[in-house]
């Protein structure tokens, strides 16, 4: 999943990204508001962390300026700002979510991942399709009981489709959700790793149905090959 953190201390700005790739989500980070709202309106992000006190555009006006446009995000704002006054101008500007700061990257965590799971349906921590299983908290992949080791990149592309089971996903689709924007992709990125998906969750299970499809011309789905 793809986060888009919006924060003008780099150190605290860093240190968040760090966290989430270590959780397996691709990271693209802005250090003023301009720039973050940029990114936030031209790309498509899973959740956006935002920080109020920002130069150039604050947090708030990001937040107005987003819901204005018509851009759904999941908004989790992340700030000094304690007091009952600012939480409720930073939900009544459009936000989600409301963290203070000093605060333990746990709880951002857990923030992160409710949000996430709350958009159209509510799909829990536990993702599954068949008898494939995965599990966002616990990173635990089994098929037909049998456990998958996946690198992180695999882990997210799996729950990135497992999210959308039974929708073509365009390969432009899947790299803006599966890596951030820096990343150095390659044409065949997207290929490669659907390969390695199914390696590791179609071919040891010859008994069992494929569940990863290429649809030639428009992409991949999980799911139903009809």
């Amino acid at each position: 999943m793809r986060v888009l953190v919006v924060e003008d201390e780099h150190k605290i700005a860093n240190s968040i990204k760090r966290g989430l790739e270590q959780e397996a989500f691709a990271v693209d980070v802005a250090y003023d508001g301009k720039s973050g709202f940029a990114l936030a309106l031209a790309e498509d992000y899973d959740a956006i962390v935002l920080d109020l006190m920002l130069p150039e555009m604050d947090g708030l006006e990001i937040c107005k300026q987003l819901r204005a446009s018509k851009v759904h995000t999941p908004v989790l704002i992340l700030t000094a700002k304690g007091q009952l006054y600012d939480k409720v101008n930073g939900l009544n500007a459009g936000a989600d979510d409301y963290l203070v700061k000093p605060f333990a990257f746990a709880e951002l965590l857990a923030r992160l991942r409710a949000l996430m799971r709350r958009p159209k349906e509510s799909l829990g921590s536990i993702l599954t399709i068949e008898d494939l299983s995965l599990n966002t908290l616990t990173y635990e992949v089994t098929r037909a009981g049998k456990p998958i080791e996946l690198s992180k990149k695999e882990f997210a592309l799996l729950e990135y489709m497992l999210r959308h089971k039974n929708r073509i996903l365009t390969k432009d689709q899947i790299i803006n959700h599966v890596w951030d924007y820096d990343a150095d992709i390659l044409p065949n990125t997207v290929e490669v790793y659907i390969g390695y998906l199914r390696n590791k969750i179609d071919k040891p299970f010859k008994d069992r149905t494929p569940l990863i499809h290429t649809v030639r011309g428009f992409g991949y789905k999980i799911g139903s090959d009809k």
